[in-house]
C-alpha cells in the first residue's frame, strides 16, 4: 500500500468565477473560451460544443483562468468529474462549478493525480463531502481535505502511462465517431436542405443515377430541377409532393422527463440521464448517473427510454440538442431536462428525424423559443409545435439504407468505448493499491 496524502500538502485549490451580471457567453469564437463543468469529464477536458467570453466581459473575470497541465474538479452537478487542462484552453476561464489544483509539488505528476482522483476510494470521500446541503457542493475547503494513494513520482508515472493508453484507444474511438457523424450531417444536407436528392434532376421514368454525364449509382449535382419543381411553404421552398408538418403530427408521443427528487433516489434499477450525463452525439460514462429504484418508477409513472426515442436537451446547455437512443445496456429514465421524443415509423424514420432536428437552423429555431427568468428552457408545448420539412418515406428510407451501417458502426465504436473504459476503471484500483506490480514495467 502507498502512503496517502491530503491534496492540500501537495497542491493548491483555486475556484473559477462566475460570469458578472449582464454578462453571457457565445458561440462565436473570441479569444477566451470558456471551460463550464460539463466540458470536465473521464480525466478530460473537452469542448465538444465550445462556448466563449466576450472580450468586454473578460476583464472582470481574467484572474481566473487555467493553465495547461491544471488539474480541475467539478464541485457542483456532476460532482467529482475530473479532466486535465490541454495545452489548447492555455489560458481559458473557469467556470465557478469547477476548481483548479496548481503549484504542484515538485515529486506530483500531474495525470497521475487526475487518475488518482478519478478512483473509487477519492470519488467517494468527493460525494460524503459535498452531501448534506439543499444543493451538494464541494467547497475548497473539502477538496484541501480529499485523500490520495502517493507512490513515488516513477510509479506515478508508470501508473499514469498505463492509464493514459487506454484513454488513447478511447480517443481514437471518439475521433471515428465524430467521422462518421459529420458524414450523416453532410449526406442529410446534400438531400434535404440542398434537395439534391437521388433522381431530384431526372426525367419520370428514368432510373436513378442514370441521367446523362452521370455514373451510375450517384445523383447528378447541379442542373435544372424540372421534375421536381419548388412551392412555396412555411419554411420557404420546397419540392413538391413535400411537406411541412409539426413535430405532433409525425411523433406518438412527446414526453417530458420526470422531476426525481433526492429522497426518490436510490436502488440499482433504473438510470436516471441527465443533460450532465451526454455529450455531443453519445451517451457518456461519467460514473455520476443517478439511480431510482422500481418502486419510486411505478408511483411516479416514469417513462423508460427504448431504443429509437430521441432524447432532447431541455434546458442549456446546449439547448435543444438531440440524441438517438440506439441499443440500451441498461434501463433508464430521463431527468426533467431532457425530453422523449418518440417518432411514428410510417411517417418519419428516426435516422432522418435526429439528422432533421440537430440541423443547425433547427437549433436555432429551438433556442429562439427558448423562455425562463432564470433559466432558459424549451417547453414541451414548444416543442411539439416544432416544424420541419418532411420529404416521402421513401426518400427517407432510402437516405436510411445509407445511414444505418454508419449508425452501426457508431454504436460498435460506443460499445468499444465503454469496454475500454471498464477495464481502466477496474485496473485503476488495483494500480493505486500496489496489487498490480508496475516497478519492473
Amino acid at each position: 500500500m502507498y502512503q496517502k496524502v491530503r491534496i492540500a500538502d501537495i497542491a493548491e485549490v483555486k475556484g473559477g468565477k462566475r460570469m458578472p451580471a449582464n454578462a453571457f457567453l457565445v458561440a462565436t469564437p473570441t479569444s477566451h473560451p470558456y471551460i463550464r463543468g460539463r466540458d470536465i469529464r473521464n480525466g478530460k477536458i473537452a469542448m465538444d460544443e465550445p462556448m466563449y467570453v466576450r472580450k468586454e466581459d473578460f476583464e472582470t473575470i481574467r484572474r481566473y483562468t487555467v493553465n495547461r497541465g491544471d488539474v480541475c474538479i467539478t464541485i457542483v452537478g456532476n460532482i467529482g468529474d475530473v479532466g486535465i487542462t490541454p495545452s489548447d484552453l492555455h489560458g481559458a476561464s473557469l467556470t465557478e462549478n469547477a476548481v483548479k489544483l496548481v503549484n504542484l509539488r515538485e515529486d506530483i505528476d500531474a495525470p497521475f493525480l487526475a487518475y488518482a482522483l478519478l478512483a473509487p476510494e477519492a470519488q467517494s470521500q468527493m460525494k460524503l463531502s459535498a452531501a448534506g446541503a439543499a444543493q451538494p457542493k464541494l467547497g475548497i475547503y473539502k477538496v484541501n481535505e480529499i485523500q490520495v494513494a502517493l507512490p513515488p513520482l516513477p510509479i506515478q508515472q508508470r501508473i499514469a502511462g498505463i492509464l493514459s493508453a487506454y484513454d488513447e484507444l478511447i480517443e481514437n474511438s471518439q475521433r471515428r465517431i465524430r467521422i462518421l457523424e459529420a458524414m450523416a450531417r453532410a449526406l442529410y444536407r446534400e438531400w434535404f436542405v440542398h434537395f439534391r436528392f437521388p433522381g431530384h434532376d431526372q426525367p419520370a421514368g428514368q432510373p436513378v443515377g442514370t441521367a446523362e454525364g452521370c455514373p451510375e449509382g450517384v445523383s447528378a449535382m447541379d442542373g435544372a430541377n424540372q421534375n421536381h419543381p419548388r412551392v412555396a411553404s412555411s419554411l420557404g421552398e420546397i419540392p413538391q409532393g413535400w411537406e411541412v408538418k409539426r413535430l405532433d403530427e409525425v411523433c406518438r408521443s412527446i414526453q417530458d422527463g420526470d422531476w426525481i427528487e433526492t429522497k426518490d433516489q436510490g436502488g440499482q434499477d433504473y438510470r436516471l440521464l441527465q443533460i450532465s450525463n451526454v455529450g455531443v452525439g453519445e451517451f457518456i460514462e461519467t460514473g455520476n448517473f443517478r439511480y431510482v429504484t422500481q418502486e419510486t418508477f411505478d408511483r411516479l409513472r416514469c417513462n423508460e427510454i427504448v431504443s429509437g426515442d430521441l432524447l432532447v436537451a431541455r434546458m442549456p446547455t446546449p439547448i435543444g440538442r438531440g440524441w438517438l437512443a440506439t441499443k440500451m445496456p441498461w434501463r433508464m429514465i430521463t431527468a426533467v431536462d431532457v425530453a422523449i421524443i418518440r417518432a411514428e415509423p410510417t411517417v418519419i424514420h428516426p435516422l432522418f428525424l435526429v439528422q432533421a432536428w440537430n440541423e443547425t437552423s433547427n437549433l436555432q429555431r429551438i433556442a429562439a423559443q427558448a423562455s425562463g427568468t432564470t433559466r432558459l428552457r424549451i417547453t414541451r408545448r414548444e416543442l411539439a409545435a416544432m416544424e420541419f420539412v418532411i420529404p416521402p418515406v421513401s426518400v427517407q428510407q432510402q437516405f436510411a439504407e445509407i445511414a444505418q451501417p454508419q449508425s452501426a458502426m457508431i454504436e460498435a465504436l460506443r460499445q468499444q468505448i465503454q469496454n475500454l473504459r471498464r477495464t481502466r476503471d477496474l485496473l485503476l484500483p488495483r494500480l493505486l493499491s500496489g496489487q498490480v506490480d508496475v516497478e519492473a514495467a
